[in-house]
């Protein structure tokens, strides 16, 4: 049975269910409690389960991660939320120095059974550090896994899955998929795979990777090019820690042609990396140049005026797309 929900509803169920399954699941951040997040995620969850597994956090960013450590340490699944992806900063010494190091630090021994959820990006006219996208420095982050819905049907399953890994889990939510969309969301708890990127859109000319935000952009592109005549394939990776490559060079190695889509900036990004793996592995199925549509080097706008100029658009990857199958 399926109900029709945005990305918020699915968010919240899923945590309802994971507290509801699991006496060790606790729910925490700021502003999470009473008032039920800023994006209201969280709506409605302590009053049903409790101050105990449902609360507020001071504003210390490296306190929220330092305690979600702890308390896995100790036997527990926290799901730690950071209010804005844009204020994880505070906390890198604990990213960094200890939550993807545990396992590896007992020598297998111990996991962290961590999920740090945290809103991102931008599309909202959010103001300066609340439209960031740090995927390519998490990811970077020996350790740990980043998953990225675009969708609430995808990010129910994914994040109970998430929920349930014995290792830390960073979930970022695209905050302009918040409210975007309502879809059929299957009302029983259920996993979708971590690791498994999926086929939005099939098509035989070109391929768009795109993730969170960014693949309903992608899609809109796709539609565009398809009245010009061209096939385009649409790939959500979903996960980008661990990347599922196999999906990711199967559709190349098809269409020959690829643009990839994200809206961090452009030095030393995730997509960098999916470029790479693509020339190191399938280099002879291209028939283009790799393109990537992404922001500017420089930090998002804090000036709403200037979001359209800094985020990727239809126009923009429509454009790419022009290129290299015009190559």
């Amino acid at each position: 049975m399926a109900r029709v929900m945005n990305m918020v509803e699915a968010i919240r169920e899923a945590l309802d269910q994971a507290l509801a399954g699991d006496s060790r699941v606790l729910v925490f951040g700021e502003d999470v409690g009473r008032m039920g997040g800023v994006f209201r995620a969280t709506e409605g969850l302590q009053a049903k389960y409790g101050e105990d597994r449902v609360f507020d956090t001071p504003l210390a960013e490296s306190a929220i991660v330092g305690a979600a450590i702890g308390l896995a340490i100790g036997g527990m699944r926290p799901v730690a939320e950071i209010q804005f992806a844009g204020f994880l900063y505070p906390a890198l010494d604990q990213i960094l120095s200890h939550l993807g190091r545990w396992r590896h630090r007992s020598r297998g021994r111990f996991g962290l059974p961590v999920v740090i959820r945290a809103p991102y990006g931008g599309g909202v006219k959010s103001p300066e550090q609340h439209s960031d996208s740090p995927e390519a420095l998490l990811a970077h982050t020996p350790g740990v896994k980043v998953v990225i819905p675009s969708a609430p049907d995808r990010a129910k399953g994914l994040l109970l899955a998430a929920i349930a890994d014995p290792d830390p889990v960073f979930f970022l939510e695209p905050i302009k998929r918040y409210r975007a969309e309502r879809v059929p969301v299957p009302e029983e708890p259920y996993t979708l795979p971590l690791g498994r990127a999926r086929v939005v859109r099939s098509g035989t000319d070109a391929t768009v990777v795109a993730y969170g935000g960014m693949v309903e952009v992608a899609e809109k592109a796709a539609g565009e090019l398809e009245q010009e005549g061209a096939s385009v394939e649409v790939l959500d990776l979903e996960t980008l820690v661990p990347l599922d490559t196999e999906t990711l060079l199967d559709s190349v190695q098809k269409t020959g042609r690829v643009v990839v889509v994200h809206e961090a900036m452009r030095t030393g990004d995730f997509g960098a990396e999916i470029a790479a793996r693509i020339a190191e592995e399938v280099i002879d199925a291209l028939e283009a140049p790799i393109v990537r549509v992404t922001g500017h080097d420089a930090p998002y706008p804090p000036f709403t005026a200037l979001e359209d100029h800094y985020r990727p658009t239809p126009a923009r990857v429509a454009a790419a797309l022009r290129y290299v199958l015009g190559y």
